[in-house]
């Protein structure tokens, strides 16, 4: 990548919040739905609401790549496992962002549990690192995070999900550089088996609400098409999922009108 294009992302972003401690959203549905995932069950909910994998009964592995507008140094790679148990359902997780001599990495182990027919809640705790250009070692420090998920039919599921909510972060020499803590709450519906349409609504501590929207749909068994959008500021997604026997593959993409397109695919293995 050409240097300028760089400097032109940072600038734009700021350097304080380009290197913040960020907790990525991960999944490639997931962005195709402008990542308003909440309630959803899904391998990836081990980044969104570890509540949603105590939906999954078989143990399953997925890898993640995204390439944040079409750029190098701002690669994210990631990876789930689900494992689920008699006393409830284990969720192990990884990212990284960056390449080179700038990287942030989490990694996560999570516990979900169904507590009831209508309700489940989770808890994992994560290790984040980041390494940046003028250290000679990466910083680290540990967090957690918890949701539940309520439905109150087979249609409509409700979630709720806190993310740092002790506001831990890395200690450096100029002082404590926290992690934001996020809110996030909102559900889905499932319209019979073809169409899915999903609202959440996300706020920390420093930034206004922010509103995700995403709608699903499946004209034939296996496939889906999606579409998202979400701000301020305003970003469009879209992205087209596809099953067939135990692998599931989806691709998505998010617009911004200033930066452009970002890309990620996602592939898992349901055993």
């Amino acid at each position: 990548m050409k240097q300028p294009t760089f400097t032109i992302i940072l600038l734009f972003f700021g350097l304080s919040k380009l290197f913040a401690l960020e907790n990525h959203p991960i999944g490639a549905r997931s962005l195709a739905l402008s990542h308003s995932f909440i309630s959803i069950s899904d391998l990836w909910s081990t980044f969104h609401n570890q509540a949603g994998i105590t939906r999954i009964d078989r143990f399953s592995v997925g890898i993640f790549y995204e390439s944040k507008f079409m750029v190098d140094e701002l690669s994210l790679a990631a990876g789930s496992i689900i494992l689920p148990v008699n006393a409830g359902t284990f969720g192990f997780s990884f990212y990284q962002f960056g390449e080179g001599s700038f990287k942030e990495n989490k990694f996560g182990l999570g516990f979900a549990k169904q507590l009831s027919e209508k309700f489940s809640a989770a808890i994992q705790l994560n290790y984040f690192s980041q390494r940046m250009p003028e250290n000679s070692r990466a910083l680290g420090y540990t967090t957690f995070e918890t949701g539940i998920i309520y439905s109150p039919n087979e249609q409509l599921f409700i979630g709720a999900h806190v993310f740092n909510p002790i506001s831990n972060g890395i200690k450096t020499m100029e002082g404590k550089q926290k992690s934001p803590t996020i809110f996030r709450f909102g559900g889905h519906y499932q319209f019979a088996e073809m169409i899915l349409i999903t609202v959440e609504t996300q706020k920390d501590l420093e930034n206004p609400v922010v509103l995700k929207t995403g709608i699903e749909f499946s004209p034939v068994k296996n496939l889906a098409l999606r579409f998202g959008v979400s701000g301020k500021p305003v970003n469009y997604t879209t992205g087209i999922g596809y099953s067939f026997s135990n692998i599931t593959t989806n691709i998505g993409f998010s617009y911004h009108g200033n930066l452009g397109v970002t890309p990620s695919i996602s592939i898992q293995i349901n055993l």
